[in-house]
């Protein structure tokens, strides 16, 4: 059995050891350069301030304008290309945009148009159009799916600056600079196999990388038993002397650096498996909260007495320039959201004059909640008002470091069977995100384990830095002497084979031309 075993392990690493080097290098990587994204932070940063001079029309005629009979599922206002825009989305990946002066719905999105955004993103006159494409390295992700094809328009700053454009609603939706480009060639386009993307294999994408996760763990695994079973505690090999049986540097370093970063090695592939939320483990079969509910109906622009123009009045002394205008419903009555450039956020009423909030009632919002949650009964609710091994911030370039982790937030417990936990933004009145008994596992087997981004080590750098680093180092010189060994086996077997392959090898003696003489007795 340990036979097969060394043989497993053997030919699996010689299978998976450069893909496993390249991920350790490309997580390095990835600490310092994210793959390319655009921040709601940065795009509340570019756009330009509300100017709702001779504007709007009611949101009942952009609506229509759209061809929508039901209420959208999100509707804001803002600028885009120069003007007033309604943009509307319904579902998860229908997006329209009518012109808030003229009313007219905006069914395709030209190059001019794109320029002119892309202008008005950079603050420059002098962009270029690069090309109209489907998807490339930097666009894989499946949220812009809905704003296919994107315009890819160049940018004459110091950066290098690149911004895509939304072909429906003249967005940009995603930046990138030269750096992010240059280093995620060996950063996130590595270590997400991103090779297999866009291309013959992208169906299959999904089920490379959980596949060769998964063989990778199975073969760390495997690979950590070996080296405990190799290794004499007690006494030594009779040759050389040693707790350990192997001579050659090569192998004897793959033995030492295999027992010092297994664990490490074992959950970062795991962790990675994780990720992909393989054979949906992560997914929750019970009913999810009712987003209608917690609101108090469903949004209704129409029910909206105070025009926009009156609501960013009414939110300037705040926030000084409004950047953009959400319609938004809770407590069965209707809201504006105001944003300026930071983010920061108001309240405005959407029937009546009074002031706008900067943030609702907790009690409020925790009835709400119980509403969102109509089959369990609240444990308690909590105020965080710094950030928790549960609702942590991290990097905006990171994975997840776009989603804004806001505070103070509100975190509504609930006795149900999967102990849902609902964070919910009192400045906004919006479910910021749900946690329940596979989120948690999720939590602590993908980010926890992938990231080390635990309170008390990511507060503290560069002690994160030093560790995630070192053992970064330590995973992939374990794989480095992989990819030394397989290669020398790969050689030999191929040399074996053929033996006419080397000048030096000696003719096969069968062949009658090389046949020794025969000697009489």
């Amino acid at each position: 059995m340990k036979r097969w075993l060394y043989l497993l392990h053997r030919w699996a690493g010689i299978a998976l050891c450069i893909v496993m080097a390249l991920w350790f290098f490309s997580g390095v990587v990835m600490m310092y350069v994210g793959y390319p994204k655009l921040t709601p932070q940065e795009r509340l940063r570019h756009l330009p301030a509300l100017a709702l001079a001779d504007c709007c029309v009611p949101p009942a005629v952009a609506l229509a304008a759209a061809g929508l009979k039901g209420g959208p599922d999100e509707m804001r206002l803002a600028m885009v290309a120069g003007a007033p825009r309604y943009l509307i989305r319904k579902g998860r990946e229908q997006w329209f945009a009518v012109d808030a002066r003229s009313g007219a719905a905006i069914t395709s999105v030209g190059p001019e148009d794109a320029l002119r955004a892309a202008r008005e993103f950079a603050d420059v006159h002098d962009v270029t159009l690069i090309d109209s494409l489907r998807e490339d390295a930097w666009t894989h992700s499946r949220a812009l799916d809905a704003h296919r094809p994107l315009y890819r328009i160049a940018i004459p700053d110091t950066a290098g600056s690149e911004v895509y454009v939304s072909s429906r609603t003249g967005e940009v939706v995603r930046d990138s600079t030269a750096t992010e480009r240059g280093w995620n060639w060996v950063g996130a386009w590595l270590h997400w196999l991103y090779m297999f993307r866009g291309n013959v294999f992208d169906p299959a994408w999904t089920e490379i990388v959980i596949y060769s996760s998964l063989a990778a763990t199975l073969m760390a695994i495997l690979g950590t038993w070996i080296g405990i079973l190799r290794w004499r505690v007690r006494d030594v090999y009779r040759k050389g002397g040693s707790h350990i049986p192997y001579r050659e540097s090569w192998m004897r370093w793959h033995h030492i650096l295999g027992l010092m970063f297994s664990v490490a090695t074992i959950l970062w592939i795991f962790s990675g498996l994780m990720s992909m939320n393989p054979w949906k483990v992560f997914t929750p079969s019970h009913a999810h909260h009712d987003s209608t509910a917690f609101a108090g109906g469903k949004l209704e622009p129409a029910a909206f007495g105070v025009s926009p123009q009156a609501a960013v009045a009414r939110a300037t002394p705040d926030l000084g320039a409004v950047k953009e205008l959400q319609w938004h419903w809770f407590d069965g009555k209707p809201w504006y959201i105001a944003r300026d450039a930071s983010g920061i956020t108001r309240l405005v009423p959407g029937n009546g004059a009074t002031p706008p909030l900067e943030m609702f009632d907790f009690d409020a919002l925790t009835a709400a909640a119980a509403k969102a949650m109509p089959t369990a009964t609240v444990n308690r609710a909590i105020v965080l008002r710094e950030h928790d091994n549960w609702y942590i911030d991290r990097a905006p370039h990171t994975m997840l470091g776009h989603v804004e982790k806001r505070l103070p937030i509100l975190r509504v417990e609930f006795n149900d069977d999967a102990n849902t936990w609902l964070h919910v933004d009192p400045c906004t009145g919006t479910i910021h995100n749900r946690i329940d008994t596979h989120a948690r596992w999720k939590r602590w087997l993908f980010a926890a384990f992938h990231s080390w981004d635990l309170r008390g080590l990511v507060d503290r750098r560069p002690l994160w830095d030093v560790l995630m680093v070192g053992f970064s180092l330590g995973g992939f010189a374990l794989c480095v002497t992989s990819v030394v060994i397989g290669w020398r086996r790969l050689r030999r077997k191929v040399r074996a084979s053929w033996p006419l392959s080397s000048p030096n090898k000696t003719p096969p003696m069968n062949d009658a031309r090389h046949a020794r003489p025969s000697r009489t007795v």
